[in-house]
């Protein structure tokens, strides 16, 4: 059985006549021409910063300190007396540190005195400073890998969306417990509280999560109910992120990116519709990143997640962030939950 051959393409000469393959030699040699410089600046600034990286004697000490806003698979942004440096990590330190450098590390940083194509400042991270908090999840509920989200902030804004998606006190619970452990104070927000109106379903929702939201206040915990549509709770909102570096976390679609921008236009945070296939949300946000805000502090909005296994937190200790269990206070959604949790961590070695 003959192979069968690709079809040649025939009509060459009314292509060319109709200007479709038309191109001078002139603009050919401009077109790469451009292209070869950029690579090879590029190629400079990496050999450059190769170089530099493996350098030894240097005086950590003496080093300016930055924070880090984000972070990307080759560098880092760190910021640092109102510059962004464009950093890459000293091999060393990767391979002594225990976690990856995460956004709101401190660091000290060494300036390279170099720029890239755009005119960014280098630099390489030379230390990370100790954290005195940090928001964790692992790679699974088996708790396998550690992935730390965030460091150094102060609070973490869980959001809850009444409906669509609908709201997961489970999944609420665990984050709650993963603040708690990584000493950040949560807050929890049940956003879009102007479908409570829209069905008898949606109304019987709300009543549960008015009694969720209650026993929360009895544990010290902040809640917050909003909504972007009726201008709902923007206010107290706004109050409680003033001053302060918070995490914002929750279920994809939940509305962590609009509330932000009804408090804070300018910012446009990216926000995703909600999928009629599914009723889940769309991740908008793809990497943790640090906003300042204009009235003060800041904001880190991290992608949303549908999974939120606990790193740290053991069958032992983990009555500790569940109290009343144990007493047979608890009411049974929250005894629950603790079960629920209790059940899909590791057994201890």
């Amino acid at each position: 059985m003959k192979r069968r051959q690709k079809r040649r393409e025939t009509d060459v000469t009314s292509r060319f006549l109709s200007g479709e393959l038309e191109e001078t030699d002139e603009e050919t040699q401009e077109r790469f021409g451009a292209r070869s410089k950029q690579a090879e600046a590029g190629k400079i600034l990496r050999t450059a910063l190769l170089r530099a990286e493996e350098q030894a004697d240097v005086d950590i000490t003496a080093l300016p300190t930055g924070e880090v806003v984000q972070v990307y698979s080759l560098h880092n942004e760190v910021q640092s007396q109102g510059r962004t440096y464009f950093c890459v990590v000293r091999k060393t330190l990767n391979k002594l540190a225990e976690s990856a450098i995460i956004v709101g590390d401190q660091v000290r940083f060494r300036d390279l005195g170099l720029a890239d194509e755009q005119g960014r400042p280098q630099g390489v991270i030379e230390q990370a400073l100790p954290r005195q908090t940090v928001l964790t999840r692992s790679d699974s509920f088996k708790g396998i890998e550690q992935h730390p989200i965030v460091a150094n902030a102060e609070q973490v804004l869980i959001v809850a969306s009444l409906s669509e998606p609908m709201v997961r006190w489970g999944l609420v619970d665990r984050m709650i417990v993963a603040a708690q452990s990584g000493k950040l104070r949560p807050i929890v927000c049940l956003n879009k509280t102007d479908l409570a109106t829209r069905s008898d379903q949606a109304a019987a929702t709300m009543a549960e999560a008015e009694q969720v939201l209650a026993h929360y206040q009895t544990l010290g915990i902040g809640t917050l109910r909003a909504s972007v549509t009726d201008r709902i709770g923007l206010d107290e909102l706004k109050q409680g992120l003033t001053n302060r570096t918070t995490v914002l976390a929750g279920h994809s679609g939940v509305g962590k990116s609009s509330l932000i921008n009804a408090i804070e236009p300018d910012l446009n945070l990216r926000t995703g519709a909600i999928s009629n296939y599914t009723g889940k949300g769309r991740h908008t946000t793809t990497s943790a990143r640090r906003y300042p805000l204009s009235f003060g502090g800041a904001v880190i909005d991290t992608p949303g997640v549908k999974l939120f296994g606990l790193w740290g937190v053991t069958r032992d200790n983990l009555a500790d962030f569940f109290p009343g269990v144990a007493e047979g206070t608890a009411p049974d959604w929250r005894r629950q939950s603790y079960e629920r949790i209790l059940e899909s961590l590791p057994e201890e070695k």
